[in-house]
């Protein structure tokens, strides 16, 4: 039984039948010192309302987030007690994500990483302005390191852009990765894109047609850039949407903990463990 139980059932003893706090704790098996413990309430005001400051501003970070970020701040609290403040302030998301078929689990037997640009990942994410004009955007991410070196926003994006954006980014710290992981898609089988591959010694790894968990990385990073960039923003125009896009990149790779990084950003993480080159200043426009 719980310690507010028995020291409820010490109480009925003392109360109904005139026996010593001493004999009724003994009856009961409960220690005398818990009978006499006052708690200490602690004023949660103020960590309510930071936790509510974060939770507004990102709307889309869970508990865990929000925890490791209350602790950058210096915040001591447990998680526990956090977590528990968490549901009071009924700060839960309620959205679900589907569960993934079991099938996803077979994939291909790829190369292990063990440096940044061994294995980039490419592909495309459709949203719309506020006016219903189509937007597209193409997401680029280091599969090591989980760093975005930029993300091209266009209404119409062939693979000449696709060229260009890989281009920006080849001319602004000079690398380029050995192998791109790509879909299918007519951007990416594009003569532009190949011409460029074969000149930079770049080896383009296509997935099986219908098979998207073949490349799970990107998936898994425009999940997140959807879920806390394009459905939390109204964009007014394509100047607008390529300046909250560049800053959500940013704050992905130098503010927002990544679960699968210990937690750490991918900023942080490659400063401990790469030495160069960083990803969070460079802009595709």
């Amino acid at each position: 039984m719980k310690p507010a139980q028995l020291k409820g059932l010490a109480s009925g003893l003392t109360d109904d039948y005139r026996v010593s706090i001493t004999r009724a704790c003994k009856v009961v098996r409960f220690h005398r010192s818990g009978w006499y413990y006052r708690s200490k309430a602690r004023d949660s005001s103020v960590i309510r309302k930071r936790m509510q400051e974060i939770a507004q501003v990102r709307i889309r970070y869970g508990f865990w987030r929000i925890f490791i970020l209350l602790r950058r701040e210096g915040w001591k609290d447990n998680h526990m007690r956090v977590h528990r403040l968490y549901k009071e302030e009924g700060l839960n998301l309620r959205s679900k994500r589907p569960r993934r078929n079991k099938a996803a689990a077979h994939r291909l037997e790829r190369p292990e990483l063990s440096t940044s640009h061994e294995c980039w990942s490419m592909d495309f994410v459709a949203d719309q302005l506020f006016d219903g004009r189509k937007l597209r955007c193409l997401t680029i991410v280091d599969n090591y390191s989980r760093q975005c070196p930029g993300i091209q926003v266009g209404q119409s994006l062939k693979g000449e852009d696709v060229v260009a954006a890989l281009e920006k980014i080849k001319q602004e710290y000079n690398v380029v990765p050995k192998r791109i992981q790509v879909d299918n898609g007519s951007e990416f089988i594009s003569k532009a894109l190949d011409k460029w591959a074969y000149e930079n010694k770049v080896t383009l790894d296509f997935s099986r047609p219908g098979k998207p968990t073949d490349n799970a990385f990107i998936e898994s990073f425009n999940g997140s850039f959807r879920d806390e960039c394009l459905n939390v923003n109204w964009f007014l125009s394509l100047e607008d949407a390529q300046e909250r896009i560049e800053t959500w990149r940013q704050e992905y790779n130098c503010f927002r903990p990544h679960s699968s990084l210990g937690d750490k950003t991918p900023e942080e993480w490659v400063k401990e463990n790469i030495v160069k080159p960083v990803f969070s200043n460079l802009a595709l426009s």
